[in-house]
């Protein structure tokens, strides 16, 4: 998937207008997404980390029982084989979702949420 964003306005009320916001999108089905943002950094994230991150009511719930309890079983994914993305919409201009091979399909990772979970080192060590 390419996506070139555009800045046009949203409707959404859950839309965050401020803060960077990506002007390129490639996920690579197979490692994992690189998005260009309109302040010239670029970021990369490998799928593995976004699954684990995701934004979802159930990652959210089982990131917190793990917190509380580091011996917490692992639900069994659906999928075989190594984490792909099958595919990922935009959703508005404020966020995108991405279907995983292991069923997942609910987080929508907002671009300020990105942001706060980008792996990528920051030049000058910040």
């Amino acid at each position: 998937m390419h996506a070139e964003s555009s800045p046009a306005p949203h409707d959404d009320p859950r839309a965050d207008h401020s803060g960077p916001r990506p002007v390129h999108l490639d996920l690579d089905r197979e490692r994992g997404l690189e998005i260009t943002w309109d302040d010239g950094r670029r970021s990369f994230f490998p799928l593995a980390h976004l699954r684990r991150a995701s934004p979802s009511a159930d990652a959210k719930a089982l990131r917190e029982e793990m917190a509380r309890n580091p011996l917490t079983v692992l639900p069994a994914g659906r999928g075989s084989g190594p984490l792909t993305a099958l595919d990922a919409e935009l959703v508005g201009n404020y966020a995108i979702r991405i279907r995983f091979s292991d069923g997942h399909a609910t987080g929508i990772y907002s671009w300020r949420y990105l942001r706060s979970i980008d792996p990528t080192p920051r030049e000058g060590g910040q």
